[in-house]
């Protein structure tokens, strides 16, 4: 088996490296203390060609797939996760909605300038009430004549508030069915439709650079092309996105962990105690070899989920593994490197205190561990002629 990336992914996993070093890294803390998502950058990176890797080229993205858009998330995570969030965010479940289920004029309309990166997207599914339970939304959207009027609230909801949001793609329930079954449909609410109003920008234990919003629907009439695929699919869209932002979330967590592993080994290089580096104290050396054997575990399960997206496969199970793995190995690592660095990684100065800070929340979003152990969980205790095994070996 052949593990390494290909030249082409190696020039973009460099380009990412590039940009981020000198359009990211050095900014990051000052975003974090002012909580301000630096929507220029942003567009630079639409310049790159990078905000549209999962959308088609017939719409202005460029395809590349979910192992190059992992390694483009190594190296932007590694240098802020608060930016490589939004960029998550946008490039999965606010996007792909509309690039797979989208009519052509709605993907030029909407899609288009999201892949391109004229403009950032939002997703809008978690509610007061709802989250890992997503049927339980109470948002509703009613017919008006040829079009619909949605009330409800969101919460939680990232890029929602930038000055450069289109819109939010949010999920609401529709109606039931004869059988009394929820019916669920996905509209586009671009920013500024009348009654869409969005809170202030919510205080954060992390990330404090991504916009983060409680969103408000009153009375909000939308024409009937808002309404992306077919109404009473919403709910099935929804999860049909679900996979590839897993992926996207464990390799986001991949890049943290890969952070604080590398800030762990500088510091425990340069601390000087008992007159040597701490390095060469045992304690030291096996809590870093512990955290880059967990890192590399981490590393292959997550290319592995985007292998077997990439190849058509079936991936829900690995993608769950990926995440759930992913996720518990950051805040382990990340906690570790805290501890390694000693009082100078309880300060908030220090670059591991922001990492450290950010990694609760990736065991939580896009689904809870809970979530993903249930997720897990089934695809193994499938009946015979159900899904198949997770083994390793299967393609």
């Amino acid at each position: 088996m052949d593990f390494s990336l290909d030249e082409e992914t190696l020039a973009l996993k460099n380009l990412c490296r590039d940009f981020a070093a000198r359009e990211i890294a050095p900014f990051a803390a000052e975003w974090s203390r002012q909580a301000e998502f630096p929507s220029d950058t942003f567009c630079r990176l639409g310049k790159l060609g990078l905000t549209g890797m999962l959308v088609d080229e017939r719409y202005g993205g460029s395809n590349a797939g979910m192992v190059a858009y992992v390694a483009a998330m190594e190296e932007l995570g590694r240098a802020d996760q608060s930016f490589a969030a939004a960029w998550n965010a946008h490039s999965t479940i606010a996007s792909l909605p509309l690039a797979k289920f989208g009519s052509h004029e709605q993907k030029e309309r909407w899609l288009r300038p999201l892949a391109e990166g004229r403009n950032i997207g939002a997703f809008g599914l978690t509610e007061p009430d709802a989250g890992s339970d997503a049927a339980g939304i109470k948002t509703r959207a009613k017919r008006d004549g040829d079009g619909w009027v949605l009330n409800g609230n969101k919460i939680f909801i990232s890029n929602a508030g930038t000055d450069v949001t289109l819109g939010v793609t949010a999920l609401a329930h529709t109606g039931n069915d004869e059988e009394g079954r929820k019916r669920f449909g996905v509209f586009f609410v671009p920013s500024g439709t009348p009654g869409f109003t969005l809170g202030e920008p919510m205080k954060k234990l992390g990330w404090h650079a991504l916009d983060t919003r409680e969103l408000v629907f009153s009375d909000c009439y939308l024409a009937a092309d808002h309404l992306v695929g077919e109404e009473g699919g919403g709910l099935t869209h929804f999860l049909d996105v679900l996979d590839p932002g897993r992926i996207s979330v464990a390799a986001l967590s991949l890049s943290l962990a890969q952070a604080a592993l590398e800030m762990g080994i500088n510091h425990a290089q340069q601390r000087v105690q008992f007159g040597r580096p701490v390095s060469h104290f045992q304690a030291i050396a096996h809590r870093l070899a512990d955290m880059a054997t967990e890192v590399e575990t981490a590393r292959w399960l997550v290319y592995r989920a985007a292998w077997l997206a990439d190849s058509g496969a079936p991936y829900s199970c690995a993608a769950a593994m990926a995440k759930l793995h992913a996720s518990e190995v950051a805040n382990r690592v990340a906690s570790a490197s805290v501890q390694i660095h000693g009082g100078y990684g309880f300060m908030l100065e220090s670059p591991i205190s922001r990492f450290y800070a950010d990694a609760k929340i990736l065991e939580i979003g896009e689904g809870t561990s809970e979530i993903q152990r249930n997720v897990i969980a089934r695809s193994l205790l499938a009946p015979a002629g159900g899904r198949p095994s997770p083994r390793l070996d299967r393609q």
